[in-house]
């Protein structure tokens, strides 16, 4: 009984907080331009510019991602027929493939000015879990926060130069937004219902950046000519910078290696 009160009361404190925002109590500041670019800054001339793709590599053998346990949720334990693990150490097949890794210009890019972006940045909580688990958008650029499942979450952001939110999402496919007004690497999400779900999202104010896939790939491209520092963050394994100079119409090819952790190394 203690149980079901508990949960009835979160569902109560959810729904109050999604009425809050519906009601325009959310965290979206108009005064945020997409992109956050300076106004009047030079446009990037596409027809000279060039690319920085590549991998990310991990050396040595990542520790066991982390079982999880959804036992707390009867939906969840429904939603997941198989056993469900933590996205910490995403590697492929060949065991080096380092995917889930936020790669982004870091500095050199001067004051340009972007269109604002068309595309729709979504995180999602279905199947009990946020998807994705890293991604990347720009200042001012709407994030849309959707619940597919047919349970209680919320969703907490952490941000140090963003507004912290907490909102609940009680209903399944309830929606809301946000802003970024701020760039930031990274602002991490947790649910505080289902303590399991996490991810990062990181907010520029430029379009150049890029998340590794399943194969440790990523690709940056209409970079304009000129000297860069490319950055490589990972949630537990820290960050990695390297120096890249590009001519017009040029491709670079960049690998990124991260160090394993020391200690016992079995995989899943």
């Amino acid at each position: 009984m203690r149980l079901r009160n508990a949960w009835v009361g979160w569902t109560a404190a959810a729904a109050l907080a999604a009425s809050v925002v519906a009601c325009g109590g959310g965290s979206k500041d108009t005064s945020a331009e997409p992109g956050g670019a300076a106004s009047g800054g030079e446009k990037v001339d596409t027809a000279t510019a060039g690319e920085v793709k590549g991998s990310v590599a991990v050396d040595g053998t990542v520790p066991k991602n982390d079982a999880i346990k959804m036992n707390a949720d009867p939906v969840c334990v429904r939603e997941n027929t198989t056993p469900q693990f933590q996205e910490t150490y995403e590697v492929g097949s060949d065991g080096k493939a380092l995917a889930n890794v936020f790669v982004y210009v870091k500095d050199g890019l001067g004051n340009y000015s972007y269109d604002a972006p068309t595309d729709k940045p979504t995180i999602d909580q279905k199947n009990c879990r946020y998807h994705p688990h890293v991604f990347g958008m720009r200042v001012g650029q709407p994030l849309e926060i959707v619940n597919s499942d047919p349970t209680l979450h919320n969703i907490h952001a952490m941000p140090k130069a963003n507004q912290e939110f907490n909102n609940g999402q009680p209903i399944q496919g309830m929606k809301m937004t946000h802003t970024f007004t701020a760039k930031e690497i990274m602002v991490p999400f947790k649910c505080d219902v289902h303590s399991w779900m996490n991810a990062y999202v990181g907010v520029l104010d430029h379009p150049y950046f890029a998340v590794s896939d399943k194969d440790g790939k990523f690709d940056i491209k209409t970079l304009p000519p000129g000297a860069y520092t490319i950055e490589a963050w990972h949630e537990k394994l820290g960050t990695a910078t390297q120096q890249v100079t590009i001519g017009p119409k040029e491709t670079k090819e960049i690998t990124f290696t991260f160090k394993a952790p020391a200690g016992p190394t079995p995989t899943n």
